[in-house]
């Protein structure tokens, strides 16, 4: 599976930005798609999911409230607009989806998934 993510960049704290991942039609419509993070010697976290309907979402407890997980039909494409942003969001981010079709949101953790190379945030303070 595909997945092209973009809209990585530097910004202050507070501020915004919003990152995008496409991806094939068919994963876009059967499969849960996220979002996680990465910084230099600590495993991958995770940031957010939502499922093929664009029905149900998840999120890491650091983010909620602050970040938004959604989803273009038109464009397969899914988002995660990021607000409020802190120095320690600082992290590559990777979009990734489940390889398994109809799976649940909040198990995209532990699921096997196909990854999107990552784009780096940064927030200065």
């Amino acid at each position: 599976v595909q997945l092209q993510a973009f809209g990585g960049g530097l910004v202050q704290a507070g501020g915004s930005l919003r990152l995008s991942c496409a991806t094939s039609r068919r994963t876009f419509s059967t499969n849960v798609m996220g979002w996680f993070r990465q910084t230099p010697g600590k495993e991958r976290e995770f940031v957010a999911a939502i499922d093929w309907t664009g029905g149900k979402t998840y999120y890491a407890d650091s983010v909620k409230g602050r970040f938004t997980i959604s989803r273009d039909t038109a464009k397969n494409t899914v988002y995660l607009q990021m607000n409020g942003l802190k120095p320690e969001d600082t992290a590559v981010y990777y979009c990734a989806a489940d390889r398994n079709p109809y799976g649940s949101i909040v198990l995209l953790t532990t699921a096997l998934k196909d990854w999107g190379k990552g784009t780096q945030v940064t927030v200065s303070s």
